[in-house]
């Protein structure tokens, strides 16, 4: 994927964005995303999702500062390689191939932990090809690769593809304030273009 469709995967992410789960298999690391702003429902309870995948010398690693909020990653099996767990944190930031926002990671959180496919990974020098930084309101995690891919629901995702979602999800939130909705959505009740900064 380009810069620009890396940019607008931030866009639709951080508004209400919020990170749900986290696969784990072999070589291969997923994190889901929920209540992005990418297509639009089928049916009024279906929810938005975006998933990341990173292989090929994947790692991930959780920035945190009370162990709690990390436990999700003591269920990792080390013999296996394998993880499923659903997490709930809401999406501050999300940066890509980004030095120095990681070094903020550093001073503003005490402990980090890592998984990789890699026996000599080193957090403080990252050789993969691509990597995404996170930041929730109680931890940060960066997760990466030497491939890179984001998935609808129902598709693989590229350039184009990426951008129609993008662009039916920004349709769909002008109807709904074009018209009395019955259902409330959450997402389109408090976007910030609804109140715009004065």
């Amino acid at each position: 994927m380009n810069v620009r469709s890396l940019k607008l995967i931030r866009d639709v992410i951080i508004n209400s964005g919020k990170w749900t789960s986290i696969e784990i298999a072999h070589d291969s690391i997923y994190v889901e995303f929920k209540d992005v702003e990418l297509g639009t429902p089928k049916k009024n309870n279906e929810e938005f999702s975006l998933t990341a995948r990173f292989a090929e010398d994947s790692f991930f690693t959780a920035f945190y500062n009370n162990i709690w909020d990390v436990d999700f990653l003591s269920k990792y099996d080390f013999k296996n390689k394998l993880l499923s767990e659903e997490v709930y944190f809401e999406v501050k930031d999300i940066k890509f191939i980004d030095f120095e926002y990681l070094n903020t990671f550093f001073y503003n959180y005490k402990k980090d932990k890592t998984v990789s496919s890699m026996d000599d990974f080193d957090i403080h020098n990252i050789r993969n090809d691509f990597f995404m930084l996170v930041e929730t309101k109680e931890i940060a995690f960066v997760v990466g690769g030497n491939q890179m891919d984001f998935f609808s629901p129902f598709e693989r995702l590229d350039d184009a593809s990426l951008r129609e979602l993008s662009n039916e999800w920004m349709l769909y939130f002008l109807n709904y304030h074009m018209k009395r909705n019955l259902i409330k959505d959450p997402m389109c009740e408090n976007h910030p273009l609804k109140y715009p900064k004065k």
